[in-house]
This record gives structure tokens, C-alpha cells and sequence, in this order.
């Protein structure tokens, strides 16, 4: 099945200020996107507004269309449960349930969606762990506390829980940030895999996990501090590393700016 993304005219809102303006982009089916810019210039904030989160703050907002296959995540009769099932997420920081098994985190969101059956449980979990490199290390332990687990393995759960009840899109905001060099390439080993099955977005800082990961990469900027954030430029991974189009997009992958 495919899912693409289509962002039209976005613009993003904390209350009476402005996050990021007009941002308009395309995500192919079965991609892997990187968003890329400086701190502080929207890029997280367009990743929950795809799969609705930012609009849980309070005051927050969402102006623009964004739509998958074609259908408007933000119309008035969209089911926001349903859209965030549909389009899951992988945080900056492992975030395992700490009082829950590695199993009960796995399955976590597909009891919640009514799933009782231990066999179908059993099935989902086994499947969603092998999907992320994470079955041969924990199978004889899956009764132990998920937060028991290294980073890189609470993250690679994490993954696992967010593919369980698969999604059509995985969004994924700084995943390594908190990780270690050894956890960070078994991470990026497992998006390159996931990129078969799911539509990926990913926030990065850093450059060369955009370079190698990415099949596409957006770069957003900021003009001054308290400006919303803008979408420069979009386009191949390798042109955007190779010979962008626009000079701030250099200046920022080169290191002159940000």
C-alpha cells in the first residue's frame, strides 16, 4: 500500500506564536526523509504535525492541508486515534513503560486498540521484534522490565512497540540522540530495513546519519531568533550534500552557519 505525504501551506502555532510558516513538501511512499536545520527552527514541530501531536498543547495549532494517500489528516471528521495509529512515533529518548515486561510494551498499543487473543499477542510481538533486530537478544527474557534493557535495545523496543500496530508512516525525532556510536549504527542498519515496509521521516542534527540514512533530505532555517521556521530547500539526499540549490542550505551543511 502506498502512503505519501503532502504537505500544502503549513504553519504551525504555540498559542499567539508562529513555529513554522508555509511549508510545503512531498514525502514519497516507502522513503526514508531527513529533516535537517538548526535548533529551534520548526523541524519537530512539523513532525508532530503530521501525526497530530502538536496540536495536544495547549493553544497549539495547525493551519495548511497535510494529507496522506490523499486524505486530509486534519478534517473535521478524522479520526485523531486513528491517525495516530496510522502514522506512529519514536521519540528523542528511549521511553520503554518502566513498570511493563519487554513483552507488555510490545503489545502495549495493540491491547489498547482492543487486541486480547495471547496467540495474535504473541505473533505481533515476535514479529514486531525480529522487524527491529531486537528478537534474538531478548527472546528468553521477554517477562523481564523493558526499562531493564541497554539504550540501544529500549530504543530498538520502542520501535518495536511503534511497528506492532503497523503503522503506514514512522516518525522519528532525534532517535539517536542518546546513544552511543555502536547503538547509532545498529538504529541506522534498522531504518534502512524498516524504509520496505514504512514511509520514514526523521529529525537528525547530524549530518552524516542524514547523509547515510536518508533518500531525501529538507532543509528548514530560521532568518533571525523568534522567526518561524521555513522549508529552504528539498530534494535527493546527495544533491542536498553535493550542490544544493540555495546558499544557505551550503552555508549550514559546510558548517558556516547554525
Amino acid at each position: 500500500m502506498a502512503t505519501r505525504i503532502d504537505a500544502t501551506d503549513v504553519t504551525a502555532w504555540y498559542g499567539t506564536v508562529k513555529a513554522i510558516e508555509e511549508i510545503t513538501l512531498t514525502v514519497e511512499p516507502r522513503t526514508v526523509t531527513a529533516l535537517i536545520g538548526p535548533s529551534g527552527c520548526g523541524k519537530s514541530t512539523f513532525l508532530r504535525s503530521i501525526n497530530r501531536m502538536h496540536e495536544v498543547l495547549p493553544g497549539a495549532r495547525v493551519e495548511g492541508e497535510l494529507t496522506v494517500d490523499g486524505q486530509d489528516i486534519y478534517a473535521r471528521d478524522v479520526d485523531v486515534t486513528a491517525v495516530r495509529r496510522m502514522i506512529g512515533m519514536v521519540f528523542q529518548r528511549p521511553n520503554p513503560f518502566p513498570t511493563m515486561s519487554i513483552f507488555d510494551n510490545v503489545v502495549a498499543g495493540l491491547r489498547l486498540n482492543g487486541v486480547r487473543r495471547k496467540a495474535v499477542l504473541e505473533e505481533a510481538a515476535e514479529r514486531a521484534l525480529r522487524s527491529a533486530n531486537l528478537w534474538d537478544e531478548v527472546r528468553d527474557r521477554l517477562g523481564r522490565p523493558g526499562a531493564a534493557l541497554s539504550g540501544g535495545q529500549q530504543q530498538r523496543l520502542c520501535i518495536a512497540r511503534t511497528i506492532a500496530v503497523q503503522p503506514q508512516v514512522v516518525l522519528m525525532d532525534e532517535p539517536c540522540s542518546a546513544l552511543d556510536p555502536i547503538s547509532t549504527a545498529a538504529i541506522e542498519e534498522l531504518i534502512a530495513q524498516l524504509k520496505d515496509e514504512f514511509t520514514i521521516i526523521i529529525v537528525t542534527h547530524n549530518m552524516q546519519q542524514a547523509a547515510r540514512v536518508s533518500d531525501r533530505t529538507a532543509f528548514f532555517s530560521i532568518e533571525r531568533t523568534g522567526d518561524p521556521g521555513r522549508l529552504i530547500e528539498h530534494d535527493d539526499t546527495q544533491k542536498i550534500f553535493s550542490s544544493p540549490a540555495q546558499q544557505k542550505t551550503e552555508d549550514y551543511i559546510s558548517g558556516r552557519f547554525g
